[in-house]
């Protein structure tokens, strides 16, 4: 988020713009991170915010993004209504999302599949080689960028604060007397052994348990929400859910029986009590993009672009009034339902 920010900048034509990461661009959360860019989700203003994105994806192609699609199978009639209301909202916008058989992927068991549907702009991306790319085109116009850097110690010679550092971002706003509502929820990902596995397999996401996975290389890598939610900086493997999660990859893609899970790790979604992101200005001088519960990546290249307008006064890229601070000082109206 913050390299997408600070290379819109210098293409605005800002100066002295700084990219400063406590640790190393792309080494924290992103670089840990599922990977997944799809449009598919159950409001409007997350439809937005992809929709903007997906281009900017597709124009860096292999091996940064590969445009494989996005499939969600239904088991229950509830799931396929649910699938349906949701593809209403995102065709309206634009989205091409279509009913299919999945059956069309190779290797997917469908036998309990009551209805599926799928995205074929959206894909699976390598985070952290898109994110060194961003910091790469950024410096190559004039962006200094500053790794092993704390922001707080800069901010006495900054006339524009960006705070866009996730689950880090309260902390940094309460330096500058601005509080957000975001908070730390680990999340948790598996790889399996090498697998021969097809290089045209979509991100496959089971719309009732929010089960998924995708193909990286030669592995494939599967997520799902534990059943209590792990609140903290506390990014510890939990081993007790491989055997549960394996299972459930053999039983809805049965060329993985007889793999193991080779490797786990887990990475900090930023949370917010709406599953919206938090984007634009929320006190003088100071800009916010964060808060985007564990869609960042695949929104960064529009927020980049909006909150690099709002700084710079140009014409808006996308209305940023839904994901204003301010929303939070009333009754929350479009929680997002669609987190992976």
């Amino acid at each position: 988020m913050g390299a997408g920010i600070a290379y819109q900048l210098a293409l605005g034509g800002a100066e002295e713009v700084v990219l400063a990461d406590r640790g190393r661009v792309a080494g924290g959360s992103t670089a840990k991170a599922m990977g997944g860019v799809r449009q598919q989700f159950s409001t409007a203003a997350e439809v937005l915010l992809a929709r903007e994105s997906i281009a900017f994806f597709a124009e860096l192609g292999p091996p940064f993004f590969d445009q494989v699609g996005y499939l969600f199978v239904a088991t229950t009639e509830q799931g396929v209504a649910d699938l349906e209301a949701r593809r209403l909202v995102q065709a309206e916008l634009g989205v091409p999302v279509e009913h299919v058989d999945a059956a069309f992927v190779e290797g997917l068991e469908t036998r309990d599949v009551l209805g599926a549907v799928f995205c074929a702009q959206d894909g699976v991306a390598d985070p952290p080689a898109v994110a060194a790319a961003l910091a790469r085109r950024a410096a190559e116009l004039g962006v200094e960028i500053r790794e092993q850097t704390p922001a707080e110690g800069l901010l006495e010679q900054a006339d524009t604060v960006v705070i866009a550092c996730g689950p880090w971002s309260a902390a940094l706003g309460a330096r500058l007397g601005v509080e957000l509502p975001v908070r730390p929820l680990c999340r948790q990902l598996l790889a399996t052994a090498p697998l021969p596995v097809g290089a045209s397999l979509p991100m496959v996401v089971e719309a009732e348990t929010g089960f998924h996975f995708r193909r990286r290389g030669d592995r494939v890598v599967l997520a799902m929400s534990d059943a209590a939610p792990r609140w903290g900086f506390d990014t510890s493997v939990d081993e007790t859910v491989f055997g549960d999660r394996l299972e459930r990859l053999v039983r809805r893609f049965p060329p993985a029986r007889g793999t193991t899970i080779a490797e786990g790790w887990a990475g900090l979604y930023d949370m917010t009590p709406d599953a919206h992101p938090i984007i634009g200005k929320v006190a003088d001088g100071v800009y916010a993009a964060c808060g985007f519960s564990g869609h960042g990546f695949m929104q960064s290249p529009a927020v980049g672009r909006a909150v690099a307008a709002a700084i710079l006064g140009l014409p808006p890229v996308v209305d940023l009034e839904p994901y204003s601070l301010a929303r939070f000082d009333g009754s929350l109206s479009f929680p997002e339902t669609v987190v992976l």
